[in-house]
């Protein structure tokens, strides 16, 4: 698949079907990835509002949102009052031909609704029901709202985000609400693939705290040898260097000089041998204790080509180094362009849009993009079709504002 190519091709989950109940990024991020993978997804929506990125902007294209643009595709829409009862009526009845549910309300929202995962497995009892939230369904702080700038801060990311002599940072990214979202949809894959095994579906519990402090991998490790909370280091690795962004003529690059061999050549490469011989740099554990002596010196010889030059030769010795590079210069490397990581797709009105490609590459059962986001309510007709309900009894749905 090239970079302007969609596909129809069968993926590992053709034949799953998904009942989307979520809004925003985290539900919306998990059920494109099983969409993705060839997930039937049907997107339930407000009538006459959606999905509240739908309004988030700008930029929008044609009216479209690109937030929500960005995290819908291979989805179909449906417009559901589920405080009317026969759009309720009509949820339950898309709920027992589902096989997966995705959730992102508040703990306790649904199960006064008689949606609950109790509920609902006693009826269904082969249902995947997959719950996102800030906090979890357990715990003292269960019913607080999750937003992901606040996850970042409670999850400890900002304390290790910025400059040491600064304030802390979030990511340029919503990474809690991503991470939560791969993980739902890690979790709901493995759970039908027990379900296989079992016969019976289960909940799927995922909290936001839980994702972002998973993130934490060695920095909780070095946390919990020492007792010590971690610090901003600003672009610097705690436990390597040089594994940073160092200046050089006219901008910077990246360096990641992981073991000693590395260091060894990248020496060589920038002119400094005297530095490799060093005492004081000589192994990776004594150039971590000298950080603050040893970058100036490294950035006295960096200063001294432009950035491209420096780069060209450090990649021809093998030392792995990289740019600094905004979206523009990203989405125009030809390796993202081979890797189909950028896709051409015809909006029915945003008209002609990109997306980002699929990261996961399956040999045998490959994802693919099928179909665009979808416009609010663009399936509802066709579902409640297939569901047997006749032009008549959808007519009088629209009227009594069900859909």
């Amino acid at each position: 698949m090239t970079s302007n190519q969609v596909s129809d091709s069968l993926g590992a989950l053709e034949g799953v079907n998904v009942l989307d109940l979520t809004r925003v990024l985290s539900g919306p991020y998990c059920t494109m990835m099983l969409a993705d993978m060839g997930a039937r997804v049907i997107k339930v929506e407000q009538p006459g509002k959606g999905d509240d990125t739908r309004g988030w902007g700008p930029p929008f294209q044609n009216g479209e949102s690109a937030y929500f643009l960005s995290i819908n595709r291979n989805k179909e829409s449906i417009t559901l009052n589920l405080k009317n009862p026969d759009g309720r009526r009509v949820l339950d009845s898309l709920i027992a031909k589902t096989d997966v549910l995705v959730e992102n309300f508040r703990p306790g929202t649904l199960e006064r609704m008689g949606l609950g995962y109790e509920a609902l497995s006693e009826l269904h009892p082969k249902l995947v029901y997959c719950s996102i939230s800030g906090f979890g369904q357990t715990g003292p702080r269960r019913q607080e709202p999750g937003y992901d700038a606040v996850m970042q801060g409670e999850g400890g990311l900002m304390s290790i985000t910025g400059s040491n002599d600064g304030p802390g940072y979030r990511l340029g990214v919503a990474i809690a609400d991503i991470a939560s979202g791969m993980f739902s949809a890690y979790g709901v894959a493995v759970a039908l693939l027990a379900r296989h095994r079992t016969g019976r579906g289960q909940f799927v519990d995922i909290g936001m705290l839980d994702s972002v402090a998973a993130l934490l991998t060695y920095q909780a490790g070095i946390y919990f040898a020492t007792d010590s909370a971690p610090t901003r280091l600003g672009n610097r690795h705690p436990t390597i260097v040089p594994y940073e962004t160092l200046e050089a003529k006219d901008g910077d690059l990246v360096v990641a000089v992981g073991n000693d061999q590395l260091w060894q050549k990248f020496c060589g490469v920038i002119g400094a041998e005297e530095l490799a011989d060093n005492p004081l740099f000589k192994t990776n554990k004594d150039r971590v204790a000298a950080h603050d002596e040893l970058r100036p010196l490294l950035v006295s010889k960096l200063r001294t080509r432009p950035a491209a030059e420096w780069l060209t030769r450090l990649k021809a010795a093998g030392i792995p180094c990289g740019g600094v590079r905004d979206l523009e210069q990203l989405f125009s490397d030809p390796q993202i362009i081979e890797r189909a990581m950028t896709i051409a797709l015809d909006h029915p009105v945003a008209g002609a849009i990109k997306q980002l490609g699929i990261p996961i590459k399956l040999g045998e059962t490959p994802g693919s993009v099928r179909t665009p986001p979808p416009v609010l309510g663009q399936h509802t007709d066709k579902i409640l079709q297939e569901l047997g309900l006749s032009k008549d009894e959808i007519v009088e749905l629209h009227s009594s504002g069900a859909v």
